[in-house]
């Protein structure tokens, strides 16, 4: 099965090829999470694909974030409206002692990892862990619907990181595979 929505008129067609994988899986997160107003949201990847619509998304819900993510991607997510900026490659966020009402894993790679270890040990005591590993969800249309409406709104921006023709896949690839791309990446025919 798969969505369709009329494109965003604001956005480009780059842009747009976006969201109806990245930006409603992060929907579709937040909201399994029960997202709401007033809550410390922890958003670990939050420069990748779907991270960087989870900020902006939880931002709009009325969160507080903070998020994870490196040096080099630190703007880009300040820019993005995160309240609270962690650089994994320079402090560890759990001797902070802060406790998040949910914590989202945007970056998966089906593995345990100390990272996600320190993820869940910074739960509140109610609090949710989520992760892109734990499902392949079956996602509403009204999510792609609400995030056209958000865009056209300007609430929310689609952030692409480079472009490649398709006869570049393997370098697109490979690039994904570092681990440091900021936002999507996007194949043209």
């Amino acid at each position: 099965d798969s969505i369709m929505a009329l494109k965003p008129s604001n956005v480009t067609w780059e842009e747009a090829a976006t969201v109806p994988s990245r930006g409603t899986l992060a929907w579709y997160f937040l909201k399994k999470g029960n997202i709401r107003k007033g809550q410390k949201v922890l958003i670990y990847g939050a420069s990748g694909g779907v991270g960087t619509f989870a900020v902006q998304l939880a931002k709009y819900f009325g969160a507080e974030v903070t998020r994870v993510c490196s040096t080099t991607n630190l703007e880009l997510v300040k820019s993005l409206g995160a309240d609270t900026l962690i650089d994994y490659t320079k402090e560890d966020f759990l001797p902070r002692g802060e406790l998040y009402d949910l914590v989202f894993d945007a970056v998966g790679k089906r593995k345990s990892s100390l990272l996600k270890l320190q993820c869940k040990n910074a739960l509140s005591p109610h609090g949710k862990y989520l992760s892109v590993d734990d499902e392949t969800p079956k996602i509403p249309v009204e999510y792609l619907i609400s995030l056209k409406e958000l865009m056209e709104a300007g609430e929310i921006k689609p952030v692409i990181d480079r472009c490649y023709p398709l006869e570049q896949i393997v370098e697109a690839h490979r690039y994904v595979e570092q681990g440091h791309k900021k936002g999507n990446e996007i194949g043209r025919a």
